[in-house]
């Protein structure tokens, strides 16, 4: 691997773990301490985390954290693919470091948790605990009337990573006025992760990002839960959670390319003054 491809790697793997350890942190605290009252509190945590990891690592990388991202952005021929294997293989084993360390922290105090409420790791109930790590739907938090469907879920994961990765196109494009100044822009992104997860989270805990969800679901597997963290129906998971984002963001990664860009561009031709 050479320089570029490893600080490509260790971008990604640096800030996805930044991410996960403090997201699903929020998560973990408030499930397990009531730390946190409301969804907006651990919304904002999120985007503070996603905030934090593109200052901390863009020098190194893009700092996408999400392979949804970096799919779309090869989409849209914003990145080489051949730059893909670094970020995804980076962005998969920071989140599952990032799990094995808040699993670390929080270890005892899950089980002292699964010992005062009578869950049994591994059952249908120990769900209460593996939703620290993955996402269900709907979310366990949510009253017993909320319903979700596998399809329902799937459509709420698709449209929240196509809305989060317009803004992200949006607010990244050079002939875009509106957009912020660069060292600003990672504020903006980490707000419309906040906003987004403050509306999707009541149905699917808001994942948008396959690798945010997939290797601490996977860390939740070996470390206990097993099958509960893998729930049926047919590993929907994997539709929800994985394939959803990734059809959203390419969606909206290769729309946003061949119908908003070429009408930025084109206004900016025409009018050179109110444009880049």
């Amino acid at each position: 691997m050479n320089n570029v491809r490893l600080a490509d790697f260790a971008g990604e793997a640096l800030g996805t773990f930044l991410l996960v350890f403090f997201g699903c942190s929020a998560v973990a605290v408030t499930v397990l301490f009531g730390a946190h009252t409301g969804l907006m509190q651990v919304a904002m945590i999120w985007g503070l985390a996603v905030t934090l990891a593109i200052y901390s690592t863009r020098h190194l990388c893009c700092a996408h954290l999400n392979p949804a991202v970096s799919l779309a952005m090869v989409a849209a021929k914003r990145m080489k693919p051949g730059k893909l294997p670094a970020y995804l293989l980076g962005q998969f084993i920071g989140a599952f470091v990032g799990a094995a360390a808040l699993y670390l922290l929080f270890g005892p105090s899950i089980g002292q948790f699964e010992a005062a409420q009578g869950l049994t790791r591994g059952t249908a109930g120990s769900i209460k605990t593996a939703m620290i790590f993955g996402e269900f739907f709907p979310n366990p938090g949510a009253p017993s009337w909320v319903q979700v469907s596998v399809y329902g879920a799937f459509f709420a994961e698709a449209l929240g990573t196509g809305l989060l990765v317009l803004l992200i196109f949006s607010l990244t494009e050079d002939c875009n006025v509106g957009r912020p100044d660069d060292s600003l822009t990672p504020l903006f992104i980490g707000a419309s992760v906040t906003l987004i997860i403050s509306v999707i989270a009541p149905l699917t805990q808001a994942g948008l990002n396959p690798a945010r969800d997939l290797a601490p679901r996977l860390f939740a597997y070996f470390a206990g839960w097993g099958n509960a963290a893998l729930p049926e129906p047919s590993y929907s998971f994997l539709t929800v959670y994985v394939l959803g984002p990734l059809i959203g963001a390419l969606v909206s990664g290769y729309g946003f390319s061949k119908i908003i860009e070429p009408l930025l561009r084109s206004k900016a031709k025409d009018d050179p003054s109110n444009c880049c």
